[in-house]
């Protein structure tokens, strides 16, 4: 209303002082030394949240941060995130059920619940099925992952989940990794796991079979962490017009991102390979 009325009038009707309207007015123009800090901050977050493609969190962001030799509050790197809109995952949608365990083949016992923790690459293996929802049907993704390092070594998709799902990503996991005998290969009692080709491909590579205890996910919990990091990063943000196109983007988060980028808090906020080349 300046335009309208004299600057000093409005003051005595608002019962503000002069001084104190002319003090805010230099600070709307002025923008102290914090304000700047935060917008260089935001700026910073972004890029890091742009380089994660969107899933890190204020946790994330912070690490991230403090590669770089920047050290902020976590707090102050969620409310940031909160004043421009930034978010890390997505919430979850529905389980379908992958696992069938009424057969009639034989069950190894639970060898990993007893199994020291592994101290490198290839001792301790992990793996179980999956499904990804697209427009064309469902599409079943097998996996097997290095509980050394959480790193994705063996992976197989199919429109089918059968046992041949699970022998090829094995059969990429021995071609990737070249394992030693004795290594212990988990997955849960389904019948592709419990199968007689799933065993004969397991003898092959002279690994050792173990198997959860019936419907127990927590006996599996390092591949259950995955499958959901899969679906909250990348599958319950896309809408996947065809098998094709979810094949395509699927192998970029393993194999590019998963593996070679996404920090692990589990592996001090590294990726799987940089653990693996930092600590062999």
């Amino acid at each position: 209303m300046k335009n309208d009325h004299p600057i000093l009038a409005l003051c005595q009707s608002l019962a503000v002082s002069p001084s104190g309207y002319y003090d805010w007015q230099h600070r709307q123009a002025a923008p102290g030394p914090r304000a700047v800090a935060n917008q260089t901050l935001i700026q910073q977050i972004d890029q890091i949240h742009t380089q994660s493609r969107h899933t890190y969190g204020s946790p994330r962001i912070v690490a991230e941060l403090r590669k770089q030799g920047r050290r902020h509050g976590r707090n102050r790197i969620a409310r940031l995130m909160r004043q421009v809109g930034l978010r890390g995952r997505q919430q979850g949608r529905y389980r379908v059920q992958t696992t069938d365990s009424n057969h009639d083949e034989p069950i190894a016992p639970n060898r990993l619940a007893e199994a020291a923790k592994a101290t490198a690459p290839n001792q301790l293996w992990v793996s179980d099925i999956t499904y990804i929802e697209t427009q064309e049907g469902w599409l079943y993704l097998a996996a097997i992952l290095d509980l050394y390092s959480r790193r994705i070594v063996g992976w197989a998709m199919s429109e089918r989940i059968d046992t041949s799902l699970v022998v090829a990503a094995l059969h990429m996991a021995r071609l990737q990794r070249q394992p030693p005998g004795n290594l212990l290969c988990h997955s849960d009692r389904g019948v592709q796991y419990a199968s007689a080709d799933y065993r004969a491909a397991l003898a092959a590579a002279g690994c050792v079979a173990s198997m959860s205890r019936r419907g127990n996910c927590y006996d599996n919990a390092t591949m259950e962490s995955f499958w959901s990091s899969l679906k909250l990063d990348l599958v319950y943000r896309r809408t996947f017009a065809t098998r094709t196109q979810a094949r395509r983007e699927l192998f970029d988060y393993i194999e590019c991102f998963y593996n070679r980028q996404r920090s692990h808090t589990a592996l001090g906020f590294r990726s799987p390979v940089d653990f693996e080349l930092q600590t062999n």
